[in-house]
């Protein structure tokens, strides 16, 4: 039977779409909003057998987890790379559908992964419980700066303590009103910030989806609950790494590369890579190497060459190695002097 192929160009309101055959014959184009009940009549008109793509975007998920079910295979493209390919004069929603659906029938798009759908959830979740984390930060550190401006006595490694903001309010002198108000407010705002990110993440350690991979990465020296927790919602799969190599450019520990005529130029730290893994990466490898031997051998080996920086980049992409292994493997992890014995 014959397969159509259909482009897709997703925005919030609107998605243009085209259909082309295997030859390219356009069948059909044309836009639809951006809601369940036109994409529900619009994919009943469709042929049986059919074959689409999609940029991935932030609203671009449950557009695809609509229409999974209807399709022989559902494709998302990496915008970045996209972006090269369909670069043009011309530019609009229309040719940008046509040109998914060209780059599909000629098997050139450039896939990208799409965790599945609870993955997905889990994930929108722990990003939530990070941002919560932030708000608190900010509102602990706005406590601090009301109190050096009207030139209060405090400790700020103790204005986190709820006793302790207590008796400070009560006993600071010559502070207005007004600061007293937005301190309490700051205040009520800090404890509300750390009571939601304390449920999300309850609620995230009791997930049996996740609990054995998460409770696996654990056993790492210097991998903790968090650290566990973003590598593996935001990896989703971990066998879509063919090498080391390419989870250390997901999550953008390693350089821009450029190439040519013989001469090979590293600039800085690339900008193609998952943030969330990155900052959590990059703070686990300022600690790891207290609670990890072999780490610490590493980062000590790198600051000698004279760079703090790329110590601790160096200590990132050893947690990396050891975590895909851990997650590849399916087994706890065991050092190497450990295993020698055994």
């Amino acid at each position: 039977m014959k397969v159509y192929y259909i482009g897709m160009d997703v925005h919030k309101k609107n998605i243009s779409y085209c259909i082309k055959t295997k030859s390219g014959e356009i069948v059909s184009k044309g836009n639809i909003a951006s809601n369940r009940a036109s994409l529900r009549r619009w994919v009943r008109g469709l042929p049986k057998r059919w074959i689409g793509a999609m940029e991935a975007t932030l609203f671009s998920g449950w557009i695809y987890d609509y229409l999974k079910p209807y399709a022989l295979e559902l494709k998302v493209a990496n915008p970045q790379m996209l972006k090269a390919i369909i670069a043009s004069k011309k530019k609009n929603d229309r040719v940008d559908a046509q040109k998914i659906a060209d780059l599909l029938r000629c098997n050139l798009l450039p896939e990208c992964y799409m965790a599945p759908e609870k993955i997905r959830e889990l994930r929108r979740v722990l990003r939530y419980r990070n941002l919560m984390v932030r708000e608190a930060v900010r509102m602990n550190n706005k406590m601090s700066g009301l109190f050096m401006e009207v030139g209060a006595v405090y400790s700020k490694k103790r204005l986190h303590g709820k006793k302790y903001f207590s008796d400070l309010l009560e006993r600071v002198e010559d502070v207005p009103d007004s600061v007293i108000d937005l301190l309490r407010l700051s205040r009520a705002s800090y404890e509300m910030f750390n009571r939601v990110q304390k449920k999300l993440m309850d609620a995230l350690n009791h997930e049996p989806l996740i609990a054995d991979r998460v409770k696996r990465l654990m056993t790492i020296d210097g991998v903790g609950e968090v650290t566990a927790l973003t590598w593996v919602l935001e990896v989703g799969d971990p066998m879509r790494f063919g090498a080391t190599g390419q989870a250390i450019s997901y999550c953008g520990l390693c350089s821009a590369q450029r190439e040519s005529a013989g001469k090979n130029h590293r600039g800085p730290i690339s900008k193609q890579r998952n943030k969330h893994l990155q900052t959590v990466l990059i703070e686990a490898a300022k600690l790891a190497p207290h609670w990890n031997a072999q780490l610490a051998k590493v980062h000590e080996r790198e600051v000698k060459k004279g760079n703090c920086n790329r110590a601790t980049l160096a200590v990132a992409r050893k947690l990396v190695s050891y975590m895909l292994a851990v997650d590849k493997r399916g087994t706890e992890f065991v050092q190497a002097a450990e295993a020698k014995a055994a």
